[in-house]
């Protein structure tokens, strides 16, 4: 993924009052002292640590979802008043049941009632994306409550740790470090959200012997950071090459130019699977043109683009350059086809964009209308109160398939084996979750079309391509 910003979230985080105002398998519902072993014997009291302000298993909220009953329930867990703070959690969720947070809290305080515990930990953009933070841990949030209301892991309760790293590698460095280092019962993580930062935490993790899942980075380069490194959603090599395709195959035309973020490494890797791809099948790019350069000028980068014969527009900005993004868009005028990687798909390209994007095919992970008569995305309404995106259900991947190497092996080295193993398969949002002997996900992208329509409350929704 690209650098995570919060408007670049086309998120199911506002809890849908009166009309939903997200959509596409997204809306927005708002605007242990073994390090190979699990927690065995009584759960550690729930605390802080020494980087208490960015982890938390209950005594502390990283999200900006805060009332009265929650605020007091992370400080009965401080003083260590389980009970009263189970109470005021349930509270809390009475009023806001959308706060994924609070949920996972919820969980972990029932779990600790129990006993012993398996434990992972996920990786949030929370000073950064706060809705995509909300995202990931709604499918997190969704995945522990259906493990633990199931008997658990062999009966054994499943536990949330949360980490804040603002999606900034420098941080992302020194908790992935804290995690190996310092939290042995931690098994497994989800995450990070950005290819940069999943890029930087691969080494630690791989060097300390820590699985990692990443439900959000897509970046070629991950799929050679080691054998501890995992991810559920598609890579860009799938994303790329269905873009090209689509230019070459129903659009009908050869010439591209494209459109990148030179300082992301989603960004690069994406631009540089379809540039590959296109041109392996006779397709050409006439141009090739920098969001994130200091002098970019979005009229005359597109007329430079028809000038040199483009017959379609390729975008594949990081959320950092959605400003840019959109800017090229209203430049075309709809003069020709565009094409987009994921970060395209924002509530800012629909309510911004307008009838600029309409007809704009971008390359997504899931789409809830792919197949919306499945488990997931009816468990994930009748849960959030509205429809959920890719990047929860990509979590709620991610989160399964730890558990179900858990369940086979409860240890770090256990877990890295058991998703490594060719038989692997856990249950997933769109069926089955398998994995390549490079730790890809074993599954197609899915492309979506933006039409007019009154799904997300902007005029214009997010369509699988067919549909």
């Amino acid at each position: 993924m690209a650098q995570a910003k919060e408007t670049a979230a086309l998120v199911l985080s506002v809890v849908v009052t009166g009309a939903i105002i997200g959509g596409g398998g997204w809306w927005f519902l708002n605007r242990a002292n073994n390090p190979n072993a699990s927690t065995g014997g009584p759960v550690a009291p729930f605390s802080t640590n020494n980087q208490a302000s960015r982890f938390s298993d209950g005594a502390e909220i990283l999200t900006d979802d805060i009332n009265p009953n929650k605020q007091a329930a992370v400080e009965a867990v401080k003083s260590g008043d389980l009970p009263r703070a189970i109470t005021l959690l349930e509270a809390s969720l009475s009023q806001s049941p959308n706060d994924p947070e609070a949920l996972i809290y919820l969980q972990n305080l029932r779990a600790a009632q129990q006993g012993n515990t398996h434990a992972i930990a996920v990786a949030i953009p929370a000073g950064s994306a706060m809705n995509i933070a909300k995202e990931i841990l709604r499918g997190v949030a969704q995945a522990q409550k259906t493990v633990n209301e199931s008997g658990g892991i062999n009966n054994v309760p499943l536990k949330v740790l949360l980490i804040n790293d603002d999606d900034d590698p420098a941080v992302v460095t020194q908790v992935a470090q804290a995690l190996v280092s310092n939290h042995p019962e931690v098994l497994g993580v989800v995450g990070h959200y950005s290819s940069d930062s999943s890029l930087a935490a691969a080494q630690v993790y791989q060097t300390g012997g820590l699985t990692m899942i990443s439900p959000t980075s897509t970046s070629v380069e991950l799929s050679a950071a080691g054998d501890y490194i995992f991810r559920t959603v598609p890579s860009d090599r799938f994303a790329g090459s269905a873009l090209a395709q689509y230019q070459l195959n129903r659009l009908q035309v050869q010439k591209a130019a494209v459109f990148y973020n030179n300082q992301s490494a989603y960004s690069q890797s994406i631009k540089n699977v379809f540039t590959t791809d296109l041109f392996s099948q006779g397709g050409n790019v006439v141009g090739e043109f920098d969001l994130a350069s200091g002098g970019f000028n979005a009229q005359s980068a597109v007329q430079q683009a028809i000038g040199a014969g483009a017959e379609v527009l390729m975008l594949a900005p990081s959320s950092a350059v959605i400003d840019q993004m959109i800017a090229v868009a209203v430049a075309n005028q709809n003069r020709l086809p565009m094409l987009a990687g994921d970060d395209a798909y924002s509530a800012d390209i629909l309510q911004r964009g307008g009838s600029n994007v309409e007809g704009m095919v971008v390359a997504i992970p899931w789409h809830i209308l792919g197949n919306p008569g499945a488990e997931f995305p009816q468990a994930a309404q009748r849960l959030w109160g509205g429809e959920v995106n890719w990047r929860t259900a990509m979590a709620y991947d991610a989160t399964q398939a730890l558990v179900t190497a858990i369940g086979r092996s409860p240890n770090r080295t256990g877990v890295k084996d058991a998703l490594g193993q060719s038989d692997f398969v856990a249950p997933g949002s769109a069926g089955e979750v398998r994995f390549l002997p490079s730790g890809d996900r074993n599954q197609a992208v899915q492309l979506v079309e933006i039409q007019a329509g009154n799904r997300t409350g902007f005029g214009y929704d997010f369509v699988p391509v067919g549909n």
